[in-house]
């Protein structure tokens, strides 16, 4: 068997932390959505378990049990060469490496090796949700997901080339029980309209995110300096910020203007759906 897979970049448009378990998993109340970027995965049957990591953002990304591609081809119980071309930056908040392990484990499950939502979400949160790649609302510890009608939404996505841990995030968070969302999402006829609502919604993780890395504070400032933006936040933990336009034109026209004036920023237009 040869196969090859795309998976795609998460974005959190909103990510309410709206409790803490006793076992300390924080429980969440998230609207997720992907974009046309990503990574692209490359499976060859063979007799070992291998991975070789290349692209832009290979660097520091290990190719042993420690990556999630790993651990999620072993629990499938397949065997051969994984290659996987990193195009997104990792520990940036769009859920690459949870991504890739989500699309491994939908080509195996393909392929007759299906996996347990139990086994699934012990490869982190966000792979749950990533298993199903289409706009959602992800709620609980990740467990509890339920697609959402969304207009597609012109955006650009920027990262300063800061690494943020996780945990330094969620220990420098004030408050860990914040309301969620309202129980109904509107349909919406239009990333404008979609933009309004979602301006009254919040990352929880933006503030301390950005005490952790102050280089979050710039994007979010470079991306509002931009034309036409209608909605500017970070996602997930960070350091990832977006913003949405009203067109693709004007989503181009800003990672323009942002490319030239940090050329050593990551930046891409993107559809978000």
């Amino acid at each position: 068997m040869t196969a090859k897979a795309f998976a795609p970049a998460k974005i959190n448009l909103t990510l309410h932390v709206t409790g803490q378990r006793a076992d300390g998993y924080h429980l969440l109340d998230s609207l997720v959505v992907f974009a046309d970027v990503g990574d692209h995965l490359h499976l060859t049957l063979g007799d070992q378990l291998s991975v070789d990591v290349m692209g832009e953002f290979a660097d520091g990304v290990p190719t042993d049990h420690r990556n999630l591609v790993w651990q999620a081809a072993k629990g499938a119980g397949w065997s051969g060469q994984l290659k996987l071309e990193k195009s997104l930056p990792h520990g940036a908040g769009i859920g690459g490496g949870s991504s890739d392990a989500a699309t491994v484990l939908k080509t195996l499950a393909a392929q007759g090796l299906p996996t347990t939502k139990d086994f699934q979400l012990s490869l982190g949160a966000d792979v749950p949700v990533c298993m199903a790649a289409q706009a959602s609302r992800m709620q609980g510890i990740g467990d509890q997901i339920a697609p959402v009608k969304l207009p597609k939404l012109p955006a650009v996505l920027v990262n300063p080339g800061a690494h943020v841990p996780t945990g330094a995030v969620f220990s420098a968070l004030a408050t860990r029980d914040n309301p969620p969302m309202p129980s109904r999402i509107p349909e919406f006829t239009s990333p404008q309209d979609c933009a309004v609502w979602l301006s009254e919604q919040r990352n929880d993780l933006q503030e301390p995110a950005a005490g952790v890395a102050p280089q979050i504070d710039r994007v979010l400032d470079a991306l509002k300096s931009t034309r036409n933006p209608l909605l500017v936040r970070m996602s997930g933990s960070g350091a990832t910020c977006f913003a949405l336009y009203p067109t693709m034109k004007d989503a181009h026209h800003a990672a323009y203007d942002i490319e030239t004036a940090q050329s050593d920023w990551w930046c891409v237009a993107t559809e978000l759906s």
